[in-house]
């Protein structure tokens, strides 16, 4: 066997085996915590129950969302918490620059439908940093807030491609009740097999927001992820007092590092474990992570610059023990990676070569140690993983692992050379930002509240008049007829809140239909085209569109599409128009 490569077996199977040992230590906690919880359910009384989220004190809620060239994802992601969120109190603060006016445009046309959605112009041109546009949101905020007369007891944040669970936000205001720091869960959302690098987030986040931030939660501080990540104001008004701007501006992931500097102020942080609701979902934040390798090491890179080697800079080893212990988690895998990389090929040349069996005793007890303790991590990952995405999914982990290493240790490569060239220059560090993608229509459906509850919740209906209407609708008819034939409502509520529901915005009254479509395909279809601009027909229906509708019309069409709701009663008054009108062209 080649000297060097024997020399090499000892020093990496010891790194390997303590960053084994580590994780078991997390998984003992993990279990203890588990275990403690079923002996004494009364001491940690989770998940709350429908009777606790409503009867807890309503506090205004603030969603701050940093936007840069997001114009592709934003409009739909505003529609869809507007359409799925169970929570009245709140608004939405999204920041944009003013060199980016395609983002702008799409956010001043859903704020002109949603009075509770608002443009935050930053006053300089981006992109700067993310935690630089969150620092103008929030000045905006309290801008806004002195102009109304209303301020607001919590802020959370949330990205541009974020999927914002119906529930979240009872959830926010439950527990923010009781604790000025708290992270929601997060889960990317259920991808195919055959995308690996989707699919390694999928495991990742799984054990990570499972297993170890429910540990780390109740030893050491809670680190933000970014999104649904809820602060309250009382303790943001500390940290600002403390000298401090709310969010870093040189912090390239000033979400950990808004965790760390709660927890230093002695603010107290919680992190509720993932439940599942009465619905059958689990509650977390999902969203889409990356799925192509430059996207992925573009993110990856970020954060290992912004935890490990910004976090060494601006934080050292401050803190308790149990602080210390998580910060060397954090950063362990700045040299773990590329170690467990060159373990993997040490492992497979000794197997393919047949040098396994040359190797001293020691040695050989060492690895096959190592191998034990991986073993019983890809146990753990494809057990977590599982739960969320169904074991099929979850067996693919310890191949999506190997190559989480080979990205792990790039993005380490990568982040010392980027880190080490912006210091050697004098440079700040850029926002590494990463494209985004927002998911398509039946996904988003699944959270979409009842057209019912919508109409109670804005006062068009009372709760006990929904009850009736539920119990007396035939089950061939549907709610909002039903309600319009029984003049319950008027034709237009129901159709403002089906808006609401599926996202999607009301015709204006004084648009004028356009023949661009023939006449009998329309009716069938069911649309009416008033609009061309931009590469765009506009359209107009009375349902929501299916994917066979879209997918016709998009046969007759290379422009893209965008469908507005109408009444049906306005629809065939304007559908008759157009018949008119085109009866009189042909006559003349």
């Amino acid at each position: 066997m080649d000297p060097f490569v024997l020399r090499l077996f000892l020093p990496v199977s010891i790194a390997i085996l303590i960053g084994a040992i580590d994780d078991l230590i997390v998984d003992a906690l993990w279990l203890w915590s588990w275990v403690k919880r079923r002996l004494q359910p009364e001491a940690d009384p989770f998940p709350p129950g429908q009777r606790q989220l409503a009867l807890a004190p309503k506090q205004r809620i603030a969603i701050l969302i940093p936007l840069w060239q997001e114009d592709r994802v934003i409009g739909r992601m505003l529609e869809q918490t507007l359409a799925a969120v169970r929570y009245s109190h709140y608004e939405i603060f999204a920041g944009c620059y003013p060199n980016d006016t395609a983002t702008q445009e799409v956010i001043r046309e859903v704020a002109a439908r949603h009075p509770q959605v608002h443009l935050a112009l930053c006053p300089h041109d981006g992109p700067t940093s993310k935690a630089d546009c969150l620092n103008s949101i929030y000045r905006y905020l309290a801008l806004h807030e002195e102009m109304s007369g209303n301020t607001f007891d919590v802020i959370v944040t949330h990205d541009a491609e974020d999927m914002v669970h119906p529930d979240e936000l009872k959830w926010v205001n439950y527990y923010t009740s009781r604790y000025d720091f708290l992270q929601m869960p997060v889960l990317p959302i259920a991808s195919p097999k055959h995308q690996l690098l989707h699919g390694l987030y999928c495991d990742e986040f799984a054990e990570y927001h499972t297993r170890d931030m429910r540990v780390r939660a109740g030893m050491a501080f809670v680190p933000g992820a970014g999104v649904g990540t809820a602060i309250r104001r009382d303790a943001l008004d500390e940290l600002t007092r403390s000298g401090h701007d709310i969010f870093e501006p040189g912090a390239l992931t000033e979400d950990y590092c808004n965790g760390y500097r709660m927890y230093a102020l002695g603010c107290n942080q919680a992190f509720p474990p993932i439940a599942r609701t009465a619905e059958g979902t689990f509650l977390a934040t999902r969203e889409y992570f990356p799925m192509k390798w430059r996207a992925a090491l573009r993110q990856r890179t970020r954060w290992v610059t912004g935890i490990v080697l910004q976090g060494m800079e601006q934080v050292g080893w401050r803190g308790g023990i149990g602080a210390k212990y998580w910060l060397w988690r954090d950063r362990k895998g700045l040299l773990g990676n590329p170690l467990s990389l060159l373990a993997n090929a040490l492992f497979v040349y000794a197997l393919a070569t047949g040098a396994w069996r040359h190797l001293p005793a020691t040695v050989e007890r060492l690895a096959w140690a190592t191998m034990a303790a991986m073993v019983v991590r890809c146990a753990v990952r494809i057990g977590c993983s599982a739960r969320y995405y169904g074991l099929p999914f979850a067996l693919l982990s310890p191949l999506r692992t190997i190559l989480g290493n080979l990205l792990n240790s790039a993005a380490s490569v990568c982040a010392i050379a980027h880190y080490s060239w912006c210091k050697l220059r004098g440079r700040p560090l850029r926002w590494l930002k990463t494209s985004h993608q927002y998911p398509d229509r039946g996904e988003l459906l699944q959270q979409r509240r009842r057209l019912g509850e919508i109409l109670v919740e804005s006062g068009e209906l009372q709760a006990t008049q929904l009850d009736h209407a539920l119990a007396a609708c035939p089950p061939q008819v549907r709610l909002g007829e039903y309600l319009t034939a029984a003049k319950q409502v008027t034709e237009e509520t129901v159709y403002r809140a089906l808006s609401i529901q599926q996202g999607m915005p009301l015709l204006a009254n004084d648009a004028t239909a356009i023949r661009t479509l023939p006449r009998d395909f329309a009716r069938s279809h069911r649309v009416l085209p008033f609009r061309i601009a931009e590469r765009t027909l506009h359209l107009a229906t009375p349902e929501p569109p299916a994917h066979s509708t879209i997918t016709a019309i998009a046969g007759h069409t290379t422009l893209e599409l965008r469908f507005y709701l109408v009444p049906p009663s306005v629809f065939e008054r304007k559908f008759a128009t157009l018949v008119t009108c085109s009866r009189d062209t042909s006559r003349s």
